[in-house]
């Protein structure tokens, strides 16, 4: 797993917190924006445009996916336009999802994992 220069210990404890943030988002059934979500995170200090912090919500994204959960940060968007950024999409379909339809196929990501937590 790359981890970007950061010890390992301390990476991990970024990706749980931001999936613990994101998992309280999806049983919401509502978004986050990025700069909101890396307020979030304080294990190490991202800003919400940083190249570092999309590869990390990106292992987030394919474990919960391959645990059966859907991709998880479907519910990380950008503040400017409420859809997630253009990474999110490149790695639907690097994990086999059919992202050709982009809009259709983020809301049915995002209604999946709402659904995956609603109950939780």
């Amino acid at each position: 797993m790359k981890t970007y220069g950061y010890p390992l210990s301390r990476w991990n404890a970024a990706k749980e917190e931001a999936r613990q943030a994101v998992i309280a988002v999806a049983k919401a059934q509502t978004t986050i924006c990025y700069s909101d979500l890396v307020q979030e995170i304080t294990s190490i200090k991202f800003q919400a445009h940083d190249f570092i912090l999309f590869h990390l919500l990106g292992q987030v994204s394919t474990e919960e996916s391959q645990a059966g959960r859907g991709m998880l940060t479907a519910v990380v968007v950008r503040i400017e336009d409420g859809r997630p950024g253009e990474g999110f999409f490149d790695l639907a379909r690097e994990l086999g999802y059919d992202s050709s339809d982009g809009d259709a196929s983020w809301v049915s990501e995002l209604n999946k994992v709402h659904s995956s937590w609603k109950s939780e």
